[in-house]
């Protein structure tokens, strides 16, 4: 799997995602021909290529990293391993152990340990392995997928012998042993020490893929603790890049793309579901041969942002001949300074989160379809090599929990077209919250863009000042920084918008250190891509309990007054306007709006109202004074009511008929203290804006609410 050059023949990515005037950013760019790539700056107005809308709308911008570069293939190593270097200096007899948990037994070989040119491993049968120069050994016996077993490697020298020992823990599985000679064998101290992987040509490679704990090395022809020589406590900084060495020698170590920590070890009997408070039962790492967290490629070009450069979504063409990448990014106001009233929240952790996302619905047909519509022409689902999303599995079907934008994501790109089925663009994320984008510039609405990344490091300081704040489409994934600042922000007399559906549902944390890495533990209840092992509920980056903000007493309600209540297939339909919205003190809102159906229309799934839904409800947080103006109808059979709303096969956490739930609703609440807040409750609310040129009933009512809080 290591050192591979992209299939793709342009392709690249930016760090960071977000900058402010004075500030640098950096290009990294792989062409598969040699010679020389173009770049230049566009300002990104409208990604979706839908000719039936406005287009792609890209207004070229100067800047002083347009121009020519040299062109090179750029190569990533994708797998997890930990590396010790200088390992331990032995001589004569060695022995390595550790206690495994392979999840993928069979599939080709899989260094456990690699040490001193040693190599205690998983053969291609998935049996335990042992070898030293050209003397190997195998026990024959396979060892059991997702089942835990001691395993050892021993060199006698005096004998001249080398034997592997594999002792299943429990019943099940088989015990085993090997010998074969191997004389005049000799640890190599020079060479690194491995875990999880084995070096070929430079390269970690026969990536193991499963858990390892307490991995441990012995100057003895047996596991003799007086001649312990290093042993790796993994339940020790289970927040870091760093595996400690409790042995004499303290041979720490670094891991590489980072492994998912804080995991359940062979000690583990669900005692204690918090890694915390009880170390010992959490010693594992689970190492995958498909990790990836940086691409680590050198950089092409860099630029710092001028002072005075207007905030806003930016994207950096580049061309080698007939192929080109597009790579987006956003520039954000001066650290403090306002440059407009309105503030549009870019959701990048969310698109990072979702980056590269291989959809299990995805047709190789869709490709054609796309390129007909003009679409990116490249999907994730036909690149798994350049690292998948949390929304999918690895090869050895454990979810994944680590995603960053240090690599290229392919579905950030402007054209790139996300469903290929239903009614209008089929976009998601940051595609189609350039129908926000496209609405602002057309109605003349000033804004400053403020990212994720912002809202996180400054809190409510990053917003502080603006008139009012909006959100895009889907702003699902937070850390308690930037819901923090959000609340702070609508309690200090803030006027919020929440333009999107199925969002503050997810809890994620930041790396303390490690720059650009989300995680995610797909705890218990929501729907999930994937669900995370017992006891692996909480975040190894910040010890916090992970999975939905409901579980974490922080509903979406609590904030935005809806939160999420059901999913279907991309398809939308309309709002019907309630009593409540004639009243006399709400008409500031539907001025000019004499429609009872609001939103039958749409470039997302063809209404207003879709996809992924959101509702009011008290007793989750709503407020006591919130405002239902509308309310979906008529939504296909195939939307279902989310799991945490279910409590048996006939009754509801809310305590109504599942056909009641499945809704979406626009709502308006006054905060005490001044702020307001403005909700729709649907993720492909946004895609009605643009429809028939940004004149009709959602596009008015959403001016409506900007200019009053805007006033």
């Amino acid at each position: 799997m290591s050192h591979q050059v992209p299939r793709i023949p342009v392709i690249g990515y930016c760090d960071p995602l977000s900058v402010r005037p004075g500030e640098r950013i950096s290009f990294k760019v792989s062409c598969a021909a040699p010679g020389a790539f173009s770049a230049g700056l566009h300002r990104s107005i409208c990604a979706d290529p839908n000719r039936d809308g406005p287009g792609i709308i890209e207004h070229p911008v100067e800047a002083a990293l347009a121009g020519d570069y040299t062109a090179r293939q750029q190569a990533f190593n994708p797998g997890s391993y930990a590396l010790v270097k200088p390992g331990p200096a032995l001589s004569g007899d060695v022995t390595l152990t550790a206690t495994v948990w392979p999840t993928l037994p069979g599939d080709g070989e899989q260094a456990i340990i690699s040490a001193g040119g040693f190599e205690l491993y998983l053969d291609g049968d998935g049996a335990l392995a042992a070898k030293i120069g050209t003397a190997s050994v195998t026990t024959g016996k396979p060892l059991l997928a997702r089942k835990w077993c001691a395993v050892r490697l021993s060199y006698d020298g005096t004998a001249g012998t080398l034997s592997v020992t594999q002792q299943p823990n429990g019943i099940w599985g088989e015990a085993a042993q090997a010998t074969t000679a191997a004389p005049g064998s000799a640890y190599d101290a020079t060479q690194p020490l491995l875990i999880a992987a084995a070096l070929r040509n430079g390269h970690a490679d026969r990536h193991f893929d499963g858990k390892i704990e307490a991995p441990a090395v012995y100057a003895a022809a047996a596991a003799d603790p007086t001649k312990l020589a290093a042993k790796w406590d993994f339940a020790r900084q289970s927040s870091s890049l760093t595996i400690e060495d409790i042995g004499p020698g303290a041979h720490h170590g670094d891991l590489v793309n980072h492994p998912a920590r804080a995991m359940a070890g062979a000690a583990w009997d669900g005692s204690d579901m918090n890694w915390q408070q009880r170390p010992e039962h959490y010693g594992a790492i689970h190492f995958h041969r498909d990790d990836i967290y940086d691409f680590g490629w050198d950089t092409d070009f860099e630029w710092t942002v001028p002072e005075g450069f207007a905030s806003g979504v930016y994207i950096v063409r580049i061309r080698q001949g007939e192929h080109e990448d597009a790579i987006p990014f956003y520039v954000c106001p001066p650290k403090g300074k306002r440059t407009a009233d309105l503030a549009v929240l870019a959701s990048t952790f969310t698109h990072v989160i979702y980056g590269n996302h291989s959809r299990p619905d995805f047709k190789p047909e869709w490709a054609e379809q796309f390129a007909q519509r003009g679409g990116y022409p490249h999907n994730p689902a036909q690149y798994e090599e350049l690292g998948c999303s949390t929304y999918n599995f690895h090869r050895d079907g454990s979810g994944i929990c680590h995603c960053s934008h240090l690599r290229p994501l392919l579905n950030t790109r402007p054209g790139y077209i996300t469903m290929g089925y239903g009614e209008g663009s089929g976009l998601r994320h940051f595609q189609a919250d350039s129908h926000l984008i496209w609405w602002l510039h057309e109605k003349g609405i000033d804004y400053d863009i403020i990212t994720d990344r912002e809202l996180h490091k400054e809190g409510f300081d990053a917003i502080k000042g603006y008139k009012a704040v909006t959100t895009g489409s889907h702003p699902e994934y937070h850390t308690p920084q930037t819901l923090d600042a959000l609340l702070e922000y609508r309690n200090s007399g803030g006027k919020f918008l929440y333009l999107g559906g199925n969002g503050f549902y997810w809890r994620v944390a930041i790396h303390p250190q490690e720059k650009g890495i989300i995680e995610i533990r797909r705890a218990e209840g929501g729907i999930r891509a994937w669900a995370a092992e017992p006891g692996e509920y909480y975040n190894a980056f910040d010890g916090a309990y992970g999975g939905l903000w409901r579980r974490n007493g922080r509903p979406p309600q609590h904030l935005a007054g809806v939160g999420f209540t059901s999913q279907g297939q991309f398809e939308g339909t309309h709002y019907r306007r309630t009593a409540e919205s004639h009243s006399p003190d709400l008409a500031w809102i539907f001025d000019g709006v004499d429609d009872e159906v609001l939103g039958d229309f749409g470039f997302s799934g063809g209404g207003a109202a879709g996809y992924e839904l959101d509702r009011a409800d008290v007793r989750l947080g709503s407020p006591p004074n919130v405002r239902v103006l509308a309310q979906s109808e008529d939504h296909p059979d195939h939307f279902v009511l989310v799991p945490e709303e279910l409590l048996t096969h006939l009754t509801t956490w809310a305590m109504l008929p599942i056909d009641e739930l499945i809704r979406a609703d626009m709502i308006y609440f006054d905060v005490p203290g001044g702020g307001a807040v403005f909700s729709v409750g649907s993720i492909t609310f946004c895609g009605s804006l643009p429809w028939n040129g940004g004149d009709n009933n959602i596009s008015r009512i959403v001016e409506n609410v900007l200019h009053r809080f805007l006033a």
